[in-house]
């Protein structure tokens, strides 16, 4: 399996064609239907969402207003196969994933997956993320409460039929099966790490995307998980 952030070159920041373009359609088009947002989530709640390499996930999520931590992690396997030697491998079910706490009063769980699937991933690619390829990097919403996994159901129904996309919509909604958190050296890595390759060439136009497609929701400001 390839995982590009550790063999990262000059050549890979130079090549446009492999950027990946974010769907930009209107937030009409991605908002989920008023039925179905979590109207009665009270107190800080927690998400966990898979859209590629975590670094990304995290340093998106980590600048959301609404948002007080954002952790990368594993999901989808085992505690003693949750190593980054071993999923990144590919030897493994996991995801890497970035499970997210938010205030709902402030960013709602449908507002998550509208960031999820505008500024960080694209929700046709099966088994990959930008340059990155493997199981590992899959798109998916893992729902921790029945209210979540019905607005992501609907969510992914809205995406299908919106039409903005002319491939499928491949993205999966996963049952929860534990997260792990990833090693210290991965947590707040484009924060720590603004100047690395893989962070300027794929991440930091994500952030940058945030702050331009929602401006009500972005924070300048990195909150750590």
């Amino acid at each position: 399996m390839m995982h590009f952030r550790t063999v990262f070159t000059a050549i890979a920041m130079g090549a446009s064609a492999l950027a990946l373009t974010p769907a930009t359609a209107s937030a009409e088009v991605f908002d989920a239907p008023t039925a179905t947002r979590q109207a009665n989530e009270q107190g800080l709640q927690t998400a966990i969402f898979a859209g590629g390499c975590f670094w990304g996930v995290e340093a998106v999520f980590s600048h959301t207003r609404g948002v007080t931590s954002a952790v990368s992690g594993y999901h989808g396997g085992t505690a003693q196969n949750a190593t980054y030697d071993r999923v990144s491998g590919g030897f493994t079910r996991h995801a890497e994933a970035v499970r997210v706490i938010y205030d709902p009063s402030v960013v709602r769980y449908d507002q998550l997956l509208e960031i999820l699937f505008s500024v960080v991933a694209d929700p046709t690619l099966r088994n990959r993320q930008g340059p990155d390829r493997g199981a590992h990097y899959r798109a998916a919403i893992v729902p921790l409460t029945a209210e979540q996994r019905t607005v992501a159901q609907s969510y992914i129904r809205q995406m299908a039929r919106s039409g903005v996309w002319s491939d499928p919509i491949v993205v999966q909604v996963e049952n929860h099966n534990r997260f792990f958190e990833a090693e210290a050296y991965h947590q707040d890595f484009a924060q720590r790490n603004p100047n690395h390759g893989y962070i300027r060439r794929w991440d930091a136009p994500k952030i940058r995307a945030l702050q331009a497609n929602f401006p009500g929701l972005y924070r300048a400001r990195f909150r750590t998980g």
